[in-house]
């Protein structure tokens, strides 16, 4: 018979081994170093942002008073930004909004329906159609600027809305480059199983039915990814940006803000911080708002060709 200690004793809990932990000299080679190497990479990213951070709330904006440690604190260059109206900012900002929006749309839109084609259609030409798409985006935007000028010119003249300094001509030259994304969403299109789309024509489905209602959702990481990367792209243009657009009620807001940091670069300093700043933050959102697809969608598109 069992003793009364024996009864009342509660088992023990199986010890289950920790992972085992690395100390000195070994933590340093296997894990040490890279946490220095991250640290060092973080504060040389951080320290031209708290630059210009400091510049846009320095009250004299120039740049022989900015310091990387702002001493005073002012939002007078914030409130410059919207009370001139020789530097229209918002109003540039609003163009590169609306440039940005209907270039994301479109080009994600056709780059979707061609990589589609070139992944789920064999047809003549399509791997030949693939490697030209690839030599085309080897070449650099500047080397297109003189003839797309030219063709804008001669457009302008029989139809004014779409040739130079019009926000509509501008849009068509950005929509250039339309088909930027094919291989990245192509690359997606791959790892999705061929028995789904036999499947649903099984069921009587059409090849629009089948992109739109069925192919079409599961390739929301990779779309929200193309469609981040065009987008700053468009915000970030300047190269063509500057040479189409001339008048200040078009301009986009990279060629505005180099055109009024250009006039006296030591005392508009603390304006283009401001402006810089306003510019980042609906970006930085965006980026927060939308990182669970980032990570996915970057690596779907990458796990076969």
């Amino acid at each position: 018979m069992m003793s009364a200690a024996a009864k009342t004793a509660k088992p023990r809990k199986p010890v289950v081994a920790g992972p085992d932990k690395v100390h000195g000299l070994r933590w340093w080679r296997e894990l040490g170093w890279r946490h220095v190497i991250g640290i060092l990479a973080v504060v040389y990213a951080l320290i031209p942002v708290l630059y210009i951070f400091s510049a846009s709330v320095n009250p004299l904006g120039s740049i022989a008073t900015t310091e990387l440690i702002p001493r005073d604190f002012s939002l007078v260059w914030f409130q410059e930004l919207a009370n001139n109206k020789q530097r229209p900012f918002f109003q540039w900002l609003g163009n590169t909004v609306i440039v940005a929006s209907v270039v994301v749309v479109m080009q994600v839109f056709f780059s979707t329906l061609a990589a589609f084609a070139f992944s789920r259609l064999r047809f003549k030409g399509r791997r030949a159609g693939l490697l030209t798409l690839l030599l085309i985006q080897m070449f650099p935007q500047i080397l297109a600027t003189v003839a797309l000028f030219r063709i804008f010119s001669t457009v302008g003249q029989v139809v004014p809305e779409l040739g130079l300094d019009t926000l509509a001509g501008y849009i068509l030259v950005m929509m250039g480059g339309s088909l930027g994304q094919v291989w990245l969403i192509k690359g997606t299109f791959d790892t999705i199983p061929k028995e789904l789309d036999e499947a649903a024509k099984i069921d009587g489905a059409s090849h629009a039915g089948l992109f739109f209602r069925i192919l079409l959702p599961l390739l929301r990481p990779i779309l929200v990814i193309t469609g981040l990367l065009v987008f700053v792209g468009v915000i970030a243009e300047f190269l063509l940006a500057s040479i189409f657009l001339r008048s200040t009620g078009v301009k986009t807001v990279s060629v505005g803000m180099y055109g009024v940091l250009m006039g006296d670069m030591s005392n508009n300093l603390g304006w283009f911080a401001a402006a810089s700043v306003v510019v980042a933050l609906p970006v930085i959102i965006l980026f927060q708002y939308l990182q669970r697809y980032i990570v996915g969608g970057i690596t779907a598109g990458s796990v076969k060709g």
